[in-house]
């Protein structure tokens, strides 16, 4: 499952609040196949979810997973930023209004978390009346012939590695109150990555943590599950890494269980994981107010710098620059020193990061993410977050001083995000709801500072994009301000207006910066968005000439494959945008779009208001850095040749990938400048060869078909200084 696909069956759903969602079946040439087995397992989820709804309270048998966070440090039962031992607390007394039956709940969290812990770890001495283990025998049967063998050929045998094994019984350690039963998620069992886990799919689950899901399911017969906090491990068991099969052992070991999954607002891009493969209804809770906010933010960057490395490394190479370079400048490379470097006298730096074999680099930033967890924790003013707390009066003003940032704080938007952070008890009060198989409310995930009071307020199932979002008013704001500089700039130096500039439309910064790029294009055409009702954008509206301030600028936008693949809505708005531009009854000299279009009609050529191009439809790339690599070239004419050959596909309402030379040789002779858009926490300009392979492709093919030099311009979107640098 990939480009529009993961768009419209994941993103676009979880939008709106949906759930578990399982790939039923796909294609075979132009027929539909359905699995059987991936049927049943979505009826399976529906029936436990219907059955959660019907089963009175009382009745109900719900097993809490903690965590020891971080790995190897021991803190059995704590999560990153929330107060685990108040927090369960809090829980179990809610639930026992609800009418839940919790037994005895112990008077204080942390004795709760001790005991949980004596239970986990003390198995002989444990003077607890639940000692539960799985016998290996049964635990062949509950796994079954095929997935038994897989666990085997892993591990050898199921007794063999000795994790919570004694002789032939694997130990599930918790405790029990009433109906409710609260373990430790079992360790990997393996060094080095646990997110690799995800893509070795020979690995398998040590048998005692197959062995621990498989009873809560078969023994303990839970009718849910509460991951309590940010994060655990089973959404990143082996498998496909979108789109569950039977063969994912995130799967195999949730198999019909209803997960509620407590998880931090502010960290979007791993929760998707825990939403995706672990099928969590997410209930967000809030951050605790912000300390030394300026670091923190800048560690925020790093942190999802790194977790979209680890989505796939191997794809993801070229971010290692990147993150080196995020290290060295914070400073970080002190506190948590790269040993692996000093031993082999490598100097780590960006440069020599390619010396570094992979399995060193990535165990590496296993150490470095565990610690940005500790230190990120550091950086907050008060203690960690209570599940369903809303903030006193001193934690209150932390959050304002943080996010209103020494500005003069605005009466009106601090009224406004004081009630939002007075929400946060709807993390509790969700959470119920989810338990009684009621809805959940979506919204985006975020943090408060860096994405604005839109991500409050939290007890809400989180998600981490909507395209019909795009630009986000800050984005809109600060493309607004790159536009006017880009004009300004060009009037400085040619004293007049620019006829035609390409923006490079690329989809990983669009959705890092929530469409700045669609900012600048929108400024250069005199453009604005329009919301409905629900604050999605319906349209790009066309400012009166007067109001714009400039002549309607003429755009090329060249699209990277995934924004043509993930933005669908977005290029019909903009498709539309530039047919009315055209038609709009205004001088040539104040609008460049129509003046174009009336040149190429009278040649007799259609679609003259096409603007958006990209490679063919399915594909990818330029394939002018694979002849730079080959060596492939004898001149730079060579190589525009190849861009141009490359990105002739047009797309928007009707074109869906159809071949216009003559539009785009028309707006590549009149381009005379470039802007694209960097945020260096991922890629600096010589870390991924896509700059020079599409942005430098796209300035020598507009320069051969204009006959003049063209200039680049970058924008580093990460920083606030809004000034087009000239390459």
């Amino acid at each position: 499952i990939g480009g529009l696909q993961s768009v419209v069956l994941y993103a676009l759903p979880e939008l709106d609040g949906a759930i578990d969602t399982v790939p039923l079946g796909g294609l075979v040439g132009e027929d539909i196949y359905l699995v059987p087995e991936r049927v049943e397992r979505l009826i399976g989820r529906v029936k436990s979810w219907v059955n959660l709804r019907k089963k009175p309270a009382s009745e109900r048998k719900i097993a809490v997973i903690l965590y020891g966070f971080p790995p190897g440090y021991g803190a059995t039962g704590t999560a990153a930023l929330l107060n685990v031992p108040r927090s369960l607390l809090k829980f179990l007394h809610a639930l026992h209004e609800q009418g839940y039956d919790v037994g005895e709940i112990p008077e204080d969290g942390e004795e709760l978390i001790r005991l949980v812990k004596e239970a986990d770890e003390n198995v002989e001495t444990s003077n607890l009346t639940s000692q539960n283990s799985v016998n290996i025998r049964t635990l062949e049967k509950w796994l079954g012939y095929l997935q038994t063998t897989r666990v085997e050929k892993q591990w050898k045998s199921l007794t063999g590695y000795g994790i919570k094994t004694y002789g032939d019984e694997l130990h599930v350690g918790g405790i029990q109150l009433g109906n409710v039963w609260i373990g430790v998620q079992p360790p990997l069992g393996i060094q080095g990555d646990p997110m690799r886990l995800m893509f070795e799919r020979d690995l398998t689950p040590h048998p005692q943590y197959a062995a621990y899901y498989k009873w809560l399911q078969n023994d303990f017969y839970a009718d849910a599950l509460v991951h309590f906090g940010m994060h655990g491990t089973v959404e990143w068991l082996p498998g496909s890494p979108l789109g569950n099969t039977g063969y994912s052992w995130s799967d195999i070991l949730l198999g019909d269980l209803p997960n509620l999954y407590i998880y931090a607002a502010n960290n979007p891009s791993e929760s998707i994981l825990a939403k995706r493969r672990g099928y969590g209804v997410l209930i967000s809770h809030n951050v605790p107010p912000y300390g030394r906010a300026g670091l923190y933010k800048e560690l925020i960057n790093l942190r999802d710098l790194i977790a979209e490395y680890r989505e796939d490394p191997q794809k993801n190479y070229a971010l290692k620059s990147a993150i080196c370079k995020k290290i060295i400048d914070s400073g970080l490379d002190a506190d948590c020193p790269f040993e692996e470097a000093k031993k082999l006298g490598i100097e780590f730096t960006p440069e020599n990061i390619g010396m570094y074999s992979a399995s060193v680099f990535d165990n590496y930033l296993v150490k470095l993410y565990e610690y940005l967890q500790v230190l990120e924790n550091r950086l907050f003013s008060s203690g960690l977050h209570i599940l369903g707390e809303a903030p006193n009066d001193e934690e209150m003003k932390s959050y304002l001083d943080a996010y209103f940032d020494q500005e003069e704080e605005n009466q009106e938007e601090e009224k406004v995000i004081r009630d939002l952070l007075e929400q946060s008890t709807d993390e509790l009060s969700n959470l119920l709801k989810g338990l009684n198989g009621e809805y959940i409310p979506p919204a985006p995930g975020g943090d408060l500072l860096r994405d604005g009071a839109g991500v409050l307020p939290t007890g809400r199932n989180i998600h981490a994009l909507d395209p019909y979002r795009m630009p986000s008013p800050a984005a809109y704001e600060r493309g607004k301000e790159v536009a006017k500089k880009i004009i300004q700039q060009h009037l400085q130096e040619n004293n007049s207006y620019p006829e035609t500039v390409a923006v490079m439309l690329w989809g990983l910064d669009a959705i890092k910066t929530k469409g700045e790029s669609l900012g600048i294009l929108l400024e250069l055409v005199g453009a604005e968005p329009v919301k409905e009702g629900t604050g999605r954008i319906v349209r790009y509206e066309l400012k009166p000439l007067e109001e714009v301030g400039h002549p309607r600028i003429d755009v090329l936008g060249n699209l990277s494959g995934i924004f043509r693949d993930s933005f669908v809505n977005i290029i019909e708005l903009l498709d539309d945008l530039f047919q009315r531009a055209a038609d709009l009854d205004e001088p040539l000299d104040k609008n460049f779009i129509r003046k174009h279009a009336l040149e190429l009609k009278q040649k007799g050529v259609e679609n003259t208001s096409a603007r958006l191009f990209s490679n063919p439809a399915g594909d990818f790339g330029s394939l002018v850095n694979d002849q730079v690599v080959d060596g492939n070239w004898e001149s730079s004419d060579e190589l525009a040749n190849t861009w141009q050959s490359r990105n002739v596909f047009s797309y928007g309402r009707e074109d869906k990938g159809q071949a216009r030379p003559e539009v785009l040789n028309q707006l590549l002779g009149s381009t005379s400048q470039i802007v694209q858009e960097i945020d260096s926490v991922e890629y600096g300009l010589t870390d991924i060869q896509e700059y020079y392979g599409n942005t430098g492709g796209l300035k020598k093919a507009a320069e051969k078909q204009g006959g003049k030099k063209v200039k680049a311009s970058f924008v580093e979107s990460f920083s606030k200084d809004t000034t087009p640098r000239d390459l």
